[in-house]
């Protein structure tokens, strides 16, 4: 099956991008799909599989691959309810932290799933390839974020923790609004993002082994 005629107009530009490769147009297109929804699912899960679902129910848009699932009433009632209850969850700073330590095992395998049902029509080599970039995406926007989260939430006022929140919002919303209407400007966010992420998990990581890190004991002159 082809992808979806919108998709591939939506993702044309990426014709000059990926023709050195030999990539057909539909697998160059699905594949920025795959890394944008792995990415996604690291940030906001339950809101990219609501919005996809709603997408493919009321909004007149063919899913690709293995997606058409997310249109369920089942999957969209539930997605909907855990939607309604990350919104407050991720902005109370006491529930926060504990919210992103159990969705650990929750957004990375997500992420790898609807990455490979991206590629459900292409063959199974494609499907693994997907899940292993949604994945990877998944857990580097999730600890990412997770990390960062947790140091924020040591501030005993509330503001700065909405305000992130807030904004962690505004950035799921805006890329993905980037990666259906522009995705040639989304991937070029998305190698951003990711030398952050990166970055920030590096310091955070030296952060916790400085705190971590036996005191040595005091040289007596």
């Amino acid at each position: 099956m082809d992808a979806d005629p919108a998709w591939t107009s939506a993702l044309r530009e990426l014709t000059p991008l990926l023709d050195w490769s030999g990539l057909p147009l539909d697998v160059a297109s699905l594949a920025v799909l795959a890394a944008g929804l792995g990415w996604a699912s690291g940030l906001r899960l339950y809101a990219l599989v609501f919005v996809l679902g709603a997408l493919g129910r009321w909004g007149g848009v063919q899913l690709p691959g293995g997606l058409e699932v997310l249109a369920s009433p089942w999957v969209l009632g539930l997605s909907g309810v855990l939607l309604f209850t990350e919104f407050f969850a991720d902005k109370l700073p006491w529930l926060d932290s504990l919210w992103d330590a159990l969705h650990t095992f929750i957004r990375i395998p997500a992420g790898a799933a609807l990455a490979a049902g991206v590629m459900g029509d292409q063959g199974a080599a494609l499907q693994v390839a997907a899940a292993l970039l949604g994945g990877s995406l998944a857990a580097g926007t999730h600890f990412a974020k997770a990390g960062a989260r947790a140091a924020i939430n040591t501030s005993p006022e509330p503001v700065s923790n909405v305000l992130t929140s807030l904004g962690e919002d505004a950035l799921f919303l805006g890329g993905l609004w980037l990666l259906v209407t522009n995705p040639l400007w989304f991937v070029f966010g998305l190698a951003v993002f990711v030398l952050f992420a990166g970055a920030l998990i590096v310091l955070l990581w030296r952060f916790i082994k400085r705190i971590f890190r036996p005191r040595q004991p005091a040289m007596n002159g």
